[in-house]
């Protein structure tokens, strides 16, 4: 089909929850994506920053296409290989000694709020509040759109998961005075993705360990977008030097096939138990086989070396820009994780960019995002900034 006929499909069959689109994609390799109508673009979206190694990696495929010869799917009421060996490679490069798996974002971070609400629960001292940070996102369920503080994505879903309360981000003394005795854990995005790629100052989250552990509440960190190397570290919050009590992980950790996780301490791992809480697809042979093979690539130190160097070379190129063009506000962001802040809305600046070959995205009405393949290149560097630049230049 081309992309007029698949458009036509969707239009009739397909709940709209998107909007309309210009573009049916259906082939990648590498940093590259060809539509329906055989056109190529350089992606720097990775769809929004997933496919981490790259669109179809032949390590990732081949895992994909041995595991689904051998077996697809069976459920939890089984050990799975893949899935411990995963769990394995996980507990030994993060703080972390359990894993839960699921099957996305939204999923590892409900089931972080749900372990919390029950650690405390077990231990005979119920804490079900929640403290989480303005212009947050962690999902679209009725916990995680709770937990997430924008007003925005609330409409027309209320009433709200009680107990939660937001506070801004990199604001210490307003997380301190929010922590009340019913608050049992603090979640936050050690960079605020789709917020606008707003990143804490230095000594933020030094602060934020530092009072969870004086307050007594647990600390969950949401690495569903920042982590497995987005930011040019394996998870973000290495830069900071410190632990979380809970970690939840997604996007990259399949590199395209779906999966979530949620890891913890061993201590804070009992508060579930046998039956409290589950997931039909969560690690199975078949995901855990994709993301199995993904981390093996994504833990390798050259990698990240990679995306230190060529991450400092976006950055520079785009400060340059800013400093040519008044309509850029701010650049900033971390490793590949890119937000540039503009004076006026950005999605005339997306859809310019897409008509040149570039796919991109908003991170909010203002800032344009780059989160592109941890593979890309010098050379995809510079063709975005030529791009970029001809399209602020009004070519």
């Amino acid at each position: 089909m081309n992309t007029a006929e698949i458009r036509e499909l969707n239009d009739k069959h397909v709940i709209n929850t998107y909007g309309a689109r210009k573009l049916a994609l259906v082939r990648g390799q590498g940093a590259k994506l060809w539509d329906a109508d055989g056109r190529e673009y350089l992606d720097m979206f990775a769809g929004i920053a997933v496919a981490n190694l790259g669109h179809c990696h032949p390590k990732v495929t081949e895992a994909i296409q041995r595991q689904a010869e051998t077996l697809v799917h069976v459920s939890n009421l089984y050990y799975i290989e893949p899935q411990v060996e995963l769990a394995r490679i996980l507990c030994e490069h993060s703080f972390a000694d359990r894993w839960f798996f699921c099957n996305g974002g939204a999923e590892a971070n409900e089931a972080a709020m749900k372990l919390a609400r029950r650690y405390w629960a077990q231990k005979g001292t119920p804490k079900p509040g929640l403290v989480t940070a303005q212009q947050s996102f962690h999902g679209r369920t009725m916990a995680t759109v709770t937990a997430t503080g924008q007003p925005k994505y609330h409409d027309g879903f209320g009433p709200m998961l009680p107990g939660v309360s937001y506070v801004p981000y990199n604001d210490p003394d307003a997380l301190e005075q929010a922590i009340t005795p019913e608050i049992g854990a603090v979640l936050l995005e050690p960079v605020q993705g789709e917020g606008g790629v707003r990143v804490p100052d230095d000594g933020y989250f030094r602060q934020v360990r530092d009072l969870c552990k004086a307050k007594g509440v647990l600390l969950i960190l949401d690495e569903v977008q920042t982590g497995l190397g987005r930011t040019g570290r394996l998870f973000a919050h290495e830069y900071d030097g410190i632990v979380p009590d809970i970690m939840t992980l997604a996007k990259g950790l399949g590199n395209g096939v779906p999966i979530g996780a949620m890891g913890c301490t061993e201590e804070v791992a009992s508060g579930f138990s046998v039956g409290s809480h589950a997931c039909t697809f969560g690690g199975n042979p078949l995901s855990s086989a994709a993301a199995v093979a993904t981390l093996t690539e994504l833990v390798k130190p050259e990698l990240m070396a990679h995306v230190a160097s060529v991450s400092a070379r976006f950055f520079d190129k785009l400060n340059q820009l800013a400093a040519k063009y008044d309509t850029i506000a701010e650049v900033r962001g971390r490793g590949l994780m890119i937000g540039i802040e503009m004076k006026d809305a950005v999605a005339p600046v997306v859809g310019k960019l897409l008509d040149a070959g570039i796919i991109c995205g908003p991170a909010g009405p203002n800032v344009l995002r780059f989160v592109p393949p941890l593979i890309i290149t010098a050379d995809d560097v510079d063709t975005v900034i030529g791009k970029l630049d001809g399209v602020l230049g009004g070519e």
